[in-house]
């Protein structure tokens, strides 16, 4: 099997609250954010002991994870999610006597009354909220951790943007370039892998940001297509500020496609499927190509740049 072909001409221009989650392991996380000590609210020692014997109680004993009502409970007192009743068939873990319809209502309404910081506030979040909207906030925090954007398979590696970059050069040996212009010349040489060429992503740095270029091969409907696109390496908000050019074309003929990057917070294949991007059919590829129109040799030019004027409005594709 011949191997891809890929050149690249770039150009530059211009204190927890309260200790009450659940340990986890730090094996992805890389945090580099240090947190002023005015912006923690300051609690004393019995209320953060409080808090944490309250927390524990909300618990699953099955599943570990906090427990929303309904809460249930047996005729001992003993608590679980209801998630978990039905996976222990209607018997209590802990004595297993067998469970009824008891919600522990005292323990649901003690739970309305905590407010509890952000499961991120280590990596820089300062939201305080009720307990039963702290999941809701911790979905669409911005402190959450990122996914890894590789495309090549679905990598678990979650963390901030500067681990996610270091883990992306050094663990998927992608091509980092800086600069805002770049100039790819994509070539499959062997006709019997032209429709399943797929090149993960190119790194680009510009502008204080990290952008990821994909290019790669799918089928729109019956069509097999070619398809390029950038994303964000950052939160949406952060992505509007942005817009990019891409064009490819040959023998008179061009292409082009102007858009904001998407940020990583969208998959991969969510932004793909979506046909956010710049779409090539399949046929046209290979007339951009020349020759015997069976070789792929595609050149695709684009640029980045900071938009000016932003638009309060914003649209979700």
């Amino acid at each position: 099997m011949e191997e891809d072909s890929i050149e690249c001409v770039t150009t530059s221009s211009p204190e927890r609250l309260y200790e009450a989650e659940v340990n986890h392991p730090p094996n992805h996380h890389h945090n580099h954010h240090n947190q002023s000590s005015k912006s923690r609210r300051k609690v004393s020692s019995p209320l953060i002991s409080s808090a944490n014997s309250v927390v524990e109680l909300l618990e699953c004993p099955v599943c570990a994870s906090s427990m929303f009502p309904p809460i249930h409970q047996c005729h001992n007192g003993h608590t679980l999610c209801s998630a978990c009743k039905t996976r222990v068939h209607n018997r209590c873990p802990t004595c297993r006597q067998e469970l009824g319809e008891i919600r522990c209502l005292a323990l649901e309404k003690v739970a309305e009354s905590l407010e509890l910081p952000c499961r991120y506030s280590s990596l820089g979040c300062s939201e305080i909220s009720p307990y039963y909207s702290k999941l809701k906030h911790e979905a669409v925090c911005n402190f959450r951790p990122f996914n890894c954007p590789y495309a090549g398979y679905e990598c678990s590696v979650v963390g901030d943007i500067p681990f996610l970059v270091s883990h992306l050069r050094d663990d998927h040996k992608v091509d980092m370039h800086t600069g805002s212009s770049f100039n790819h010349r994509y070539v499959k040489s062997n006709p019997l892998e032209v429709d399943n060429a797929t090149w993960m992503l190119t790194v680009f740095h510009c502008f204080g940001h990290y952008f990821c270029l994909h290019f790669e091969a799918f089928q729109l409907g019956m069509a097999p297509v070619y398809m390029a696109f950038l994303r964000f390496m950052g939160d949406e908000t952060e992505a509007r500020k942005f817009s990019y050019s891409l064009e490819v074309g040959g023998y008179g003929r061009k292409l082009t496609w102007e858009g904001t990057p998407r940020s990583i917070r969208d998959s991969h294949r969510k932004v793909r499927d979506s046909h956010d991007g710049l779409i090539i059919q399949r046929r046209l590829a290979l007339f951009f190509s020349g020759g015997d129109r069976k070789e792929l040799k595609l050149r695709i030019t684009g640029r980045i740049w900071k938009e000016q004027n932003l638009e309060s409005g914003a649209i979700h594709i």
